[in-house]
């Protein structure tokens, strides 16, 4: 689910925001707290028993049944084995239930993270920033580590070297994965107008953590610089940090913003670190600068895939796939590094509604393909980059997919076929400002496969609703969730449904699978009676119920 929605913080310095903003932000994030000033050290854990411990290498290594980092193992595959499989699936019943304790009548609900599991303990990270930790054989909350700032997600937490690494709205930390005691703490933003609201990264003793360029008040507001810093897992200290877009923010800093990470970066054999940088602002435009003239050219690094020295940060190279985004079509998703035949890849995808593959030793562009509906202005950033605004429709018109579409949440993959869970929502643009919030319930989606070698769609199974879930590979089966709170299982072979369950409320968040267990969470109650809880599910558990 988006992050994001643009709220200008001037029309120009000294100016106050517009009439059309402020019902953009009522509607949106309507009762959301500003930014948060407080330090990421003025928390509180509430402490259970205590936990087991916990090991020391927080990685998979290939497609194992652990699942301790954000997306599974550090190549971003979001794939594992074990005992699920399609022949099983039918087994998975309700093994327990945790209530959360986010607020859920905030934008976007109460979670969007992937839950992480680490010898035997469950963790996971509400969109208020508290980390809970779950004994994972008995549902049993071992330890709450509550810090109530709010984020718009997807955030979350890994598990490395006996720590659960996470963040707030403006601090990375280290928690204790036994006790849920802080040990570190380390400030990010630069200003009032930056956040953080993703899940960290970690490989060989570095955390990786980025700031955006924008908090739960404002976003792409101007002075806000997405920021990418590589912190020692140890201490919390800075090795090197890379801006992702420039500082002077394309000359207009009072108007400009950009970059930054959704979601976390990946990594190969060597160590190097794979980015893929989300959109420049502001979008459209503003009525003294349209169609993104106030940030003029093809805003590097945003909408980018970037491959960086781990020792250094240097870029190694970089692939801007939507050079003057002007649509916040971000290229957010996490790079799925694998395998197409012999040749290493990087597969991409984002709010763009396309899936791209690179080569991992050159960058280049291997294919591209547009997958879920579009309408026929996937160029306009070009047109509007190069002045050719005869070339854009006048107001008002609707593009495909709109901000809330495309592949809005991580793929995942196997080794024949990459898997994207996607939003057919479009959005209509009245004027040089975001368009109105479209509800997740008035669109569906697809889950769709792709050959990794031909980059030719293999299948798509149509969604009543939006999959916020992205995909989880366990084995032959591909896992997503929808909005209204079900989680499907399609056969990887053939895209046919293998099962489905329903959760206590709408979910904005992916599925997790750690051997037996299936884990997945529901936080954004829509009517009376949901509620907010994470749900383990087992194979043979509530058998002959």
């Amino acid at each position: 689910m988006p992050r994001k929605t643009w709220i200008p913080r001037t029309t120009r310095p000294g100016r106050p925001a517009s009439a059309a903003a402020a019902v953009l932000l009522t509607v949106a994030l309507a009762g959301q707290p500003g930014t948060a000033s407080g330090l990421a050290g003025a928390s509180a854990v509430t402490a259970g028993p205590a936990a087991p411990a916990v090991g020391t290498a927080g990685q998979v290594a290939g497609p194992g049944t652990s699942w301790s980092l954000p997306n599974a193992d550090k190549a971003g595959t979001r794939r594992v084995g074990g005992p699920i499989s399609s022949r099983t699936v039918a087994r998975l019943g309700v093994a327990w239930r945790v209530p959360l304790q986010a607020r859920t009548d905030l934008w976007p609900g109460g979670h969007a993270a992937t839950p992480v599991v680490a010898d035997g303990v469950v963790y996971t990270q509400d969109l208020d920033s508290n980390v809970y930790a779950v004994e994972l054989s008995t549902g049993r909350l071992l330890w709450t580590r509550t810090y109530d700032l709010r984020s718009v997600g997807p955030n979350g937490v890994a598990v490395a070297y006996g720590k659960v690494f996470g963040a707030t709205s403006t601090h990375a930390f280290a928690l204790d994965a036994r006790t849920g005691a802080e040990l570190w703490s380390r400030k990010l933003v630069q200003n009032d107008f930056e956040g953080i609201d993703m899940a960290p990264g970690v490989d060989h003793g570095t955390v990786y953590v980025s700031t955006v360029p924008g908090n739960a008040g404002h976003f792409l507001a101007g002075e806000g610089q997405g920021v990418l810093w590589a912190l020692d897992a140890r201490t919390g200290v800075p090795k090197w940090s890379f801006d992702t877009v420039p500082k002077d923010l394309w000359g207009r800093p009072d108007l400009n913003a950009g970059g930054g990470l959704w979601y976390p970066p990946s990594f190969d054999q060597d160590g190097d670190v794979y980015a893929s940088v989300a959109n420049p602002g502001p979008f459209i435009g503003t009525a003294e600068f349209p169609w993104g003239s106030s940030r003029p050219g093809p805003n590097l690094y945003s909408n980018s895939m970037v491959k960086l020295d781990a020792r250094t940060g240097k870029v190694v190279w970089h692939n801007q796939v939507l050079p003057h985004d002007i649509y916040d079509w971000d290229f957010q998703n996490s790079p799925v590094l694998t395998r197409a035949g012999r040749r290493p890849v990087v597969v991409g995808s984002g709010k763009m509604g396309v899936v791209y593959q690179f080569d991992e030793v050159t960058g280049k562009l291997l294919w591209k393909r547009p997958v879920g509906r579009h309408n026929g202005h996937d160029d306009d950033n070009l047109h509007a980059m190069r002045g050719e605004y005869d070339k854009l429709s006048a107001f008002p018109y609707t593009v495909y997919p709109g901000v809330l579409g495309g592949v809005i949440s991580p793929a995942a993959a196997d080794d024949t076929k990459v898997y994207v869970a996607v939003n057919n929502v479009g959005a209509t643009w009245e004027r040089q400002e975001p368009p109105p919030v479209v509800s997740p319930t008035e669109s569906g989606g697809e889950l769709t496969a792709i050959d990794l070698v031909t980059g030719r769609i293999a299948w798509t199974h149509p969604l009543d609703q939006s999959p916020f879930g992205g995909a989880t590979v366990v084995n032959d089966l591909v896992f997503t969730t929808t909005f209204d709170g079900t989680v499907h299982a399609v056969r990887a072979g053939t895209g046919e449904l293998a099962w489905q369950a329903g959760l206590p409320a709408a979910t904005n968040s992916p599925v997790a699978v750690h051997g037996a267990y299936l884990l997945a969470v529901a936080a954004w109650p829509q009517s009376e009676g949901q509620r907010p809880e994470l749900v383990a599910y087992r194979l043979g558990a509530g058998e002959g119920r």
